[in-house]
């Protein structure tokens, strides 16, 4: 059965678990970006898409989607920072002839690591690893961005 009508999705039971909008920023998180340089900011044109956490649908583990659409950095709004969680960020390229290729260049530290991403791939950071800053150094193509946290809400503390 194909529902099209969003009167009618809200009348099922679990319609509440289809999750199509992303949760506002919170005031602290906005004012940060107001205040950071306009390279790190303007530079890459992105869409924020989807957010998931236990607030959106109750027993939900956190999830984040972004659309990254052209550009590139040279600071990064990301700054080093630690979960109490492990995490798994996916960066997906939209080339349909070679769907590996990223599409760009991401760089991204794990730890006092610098790894250049080439390839659409996944990166997991276990809970306690020291990640960031990331920076989309080249956007050629539209890539998809993705974080998961085996969490309820999305914390961070800054290292």
């Amino acid at each position: 059965m194909i529902i099209e009508k969003e009167s009618e999705m809200a009348k099922l039971k679990y319609a509440k678990n289809i999750i199509t909008e992303t949760k506002p920023l919170p005031k602290e998180v906005l004012e940060k970006i107001q205040a950071m340089p306009k390279d790190a900011i303007s530079a890459v044109k992105s869409t924020r898409l989807l957010w998931l956490d236990d607030e959106v649908a109750k027993g939900a583990f956190y999830m984040e989607g972004l659309w990254f659409w052209e550009g590139s950095q040279k600071s990064s709004m990301e700054e080093p920072h630690v979960h109490d969680f492990d995490e798994i960020i996916g960066f997906i390229g939209t080339n349909r002839e070679d769907p590996h290729d990223l599409g760009g260049e991401v760089e991204i530290w794990l730890d006092d690591e610098k790894h250049v991403l080439k390839k659409s791939c996944l990166v997991f950071i276990p809970k306690g690893l020291k990640h960031c800053p990331l920076l989309f150094r080249r956007i050629d193509s539209p890539i998809f961005w993705f974080t998961i946290g085996n969490t309820s809400m999305y914390s961070r503390e800054s290292k």
